[in-house]
């Protein structure tokens, strides 16, 4: 086999550019809360392939089911022929997804395309042109969703111009605003109100935590005043739960924290244990207003996929992965707290179940925006954990936020020493 060394210099000659990595090793295997790269190296996983291996990766009954179901048939595309592993993710969603109601679903592959097709569900079932999204929003990286998406660089920068019709309104961010809930809803509805107009909005688009931005957790009240407008308004209440969903912060869904029942749900990253599946799923009268053939793709809601999808779903109910997102948060919570308190740049912890970070920031320098964010020790941070052998993510709109995102089923021994491991690189710069 290739050492990392050898697979990047082939890179470097085949791979464009602009496809990035954040570590230099090339994986071998993986499983548990770890991965092994080719040269031997183990490596504690904090990232889970960005929320996606919530049921750890080669989860046993996905590589079962996805082995079966390749020798049965790969793809017939099921608009053309259908099969009823679709219909039975689309069943799955109905009854997972927040809301009573009755539901229908359309499956994708990815979360770009699961947003795309709820903004243009959403356009086509009120024939209204507007889409409100938030500051910190990341949706994508398609043209629709780099419009939809507030941070520039890298997303966004030189790849315009972009759609119309989306305008950006300020999110609950607590510790850069001082707000509560009801009073950051009410500002940004006022926003709406003034800048666009109730009756041109098609759709409301949010993330109930935000991912790239920030693993921003809005203040309590935000969320359900949010979706009580545009109910009051005749929007289309969309929660875009591509990385909080699949039990990633301690519920299936993370609308479901504050009681919150979308109109519309976007899901795809921890569906199918790492293989390409997305959805929207939603009140029956919005989905079922798109005409036939209206909506679709060659691929969507592959077999394999789906089958996949079945057995992740399967895995999080036996397991209670819920409960297990719970009690990562439990063990870490209290670490990254401590570790708040023993260097004064943590500015914040936050986040809910597995889905944990803290925002790294330059102690006293204060603005009306928060405490001045500090990218550059953030960075240093990640780079020195990653040397000690700990896989984890940045994010955030000033790139000043590490994201904690381990695979569910994490052991606590893991965790342990991943935790370590971070508390190490803090100590080391």
């Amino acid at each position: 086999m290739a050492s990392s060394a050898e697979l990047h210099q082939r890179r470097s000659a085949a791979v464009a550019r602009g496809v990035s990595s954040m570590i230099p090793s090339y994986v071998s295997t993986a499983g548990g809360g770890t991965m092994t790269d080719v040269d031997g190296r183990e490596w504690i996983d904090f990232a889970a392939g960005i929320a996606v291996t919530n049921v750890g990766n080669a989860a046993p009954k996905v590589v079962e089911a996805v082995k079966a179901q390749v020798e049965r048939f790969t793809h017939t595309c099921f608009m053309i022929a259908p099969y009823e592993q679709y219909v039975a993710v689309c069943e799955q969603l109905a009854e997972l997804t927040p809301g009573d109601f009755e539901k229908r679903s359309a499956l994708f592959n990815s979360g770009a395309e699961a947003v795309e097709n709820a903004v243009k569900i959403a356009r086509h079932a009120t024939g209204r042109p507007a889409v409100v999204v938030f500051d910190h929003a990341y949706h994508g990286r398609t043209n629709l969703t780099m419009a939809l998406t507030a941070k520039v660089m890298p997303y966004k920068q030189g790849f315009g111009p972009f759609a119309g019709e989306i305008y950006r309104v300020p999110m609950s961010y607590p510790l850069r605003d001082g707000r509560g809930g009801a009073d950051a809803a009410a500002y940004a509805i006022g926003q709406i109100e003034k800048t666009v107009g109730a009756s041109n909005v098609a759709a409301v688009l949010i993330e109930p935590i935000q991912g790239e931005g920030g693993f921003v957790v809005p203040a309590e009240g935000f969320l359900p005043a949010l979706a009580a407008w545009s109910k009051a308004a005749g929007a289309v209440f969309i929660a875009d739960e591509i990385q909080t969903g699949f039990c990633r912060t301690g519920e299936w869904f993370a609308s479901s924290h504050e009681g919150v029942e979308p109109d519309l749900i976007t899901t795809a990253k921890g569906i199918a244990g790492g293989l390409p599946l997305a959805a929207v799923t939603g009140r029956a009268e919005i989905m079922d207003s798109v005409h036939p053939g209206g909506l679709g793709g060659t691929y969507g809601g592959n077999p394999i996929a789906c089958a996949a999808a079945l057995a992740s779903i399967e895995t999080m109910r036996e397991l209670d992965l819920a409960a297990a997102a719970r009690h990562i948060e439990s063990v870490a919570r209290p670490r990254l707290e401590a570790l708040a308190a023993k260097h004064p740049a943590i500015g914040e912890v936050r986040g809910r179940g597995a889905m944990l970070a803290v925002e790294v920031v330059i102690p006293g320098e204060d603005s009306a925006a928060g405490p001045a964010p500090d990218p550059v020790l953030t960075g240093a941070v990640a780079k020195a954990a990653h040397e000690l052998g700990l896989l984890l993510l940045t994010c955030g709109t000033y790139g000043n936020v590490i994201r904690l995102l381990p695979p569910l089923i994490i052991s606590d021994d893991e965790l342990d020493r991943g935790l370590s491991l971070l508390e190490q690189a803090f100590s080391s710069i």
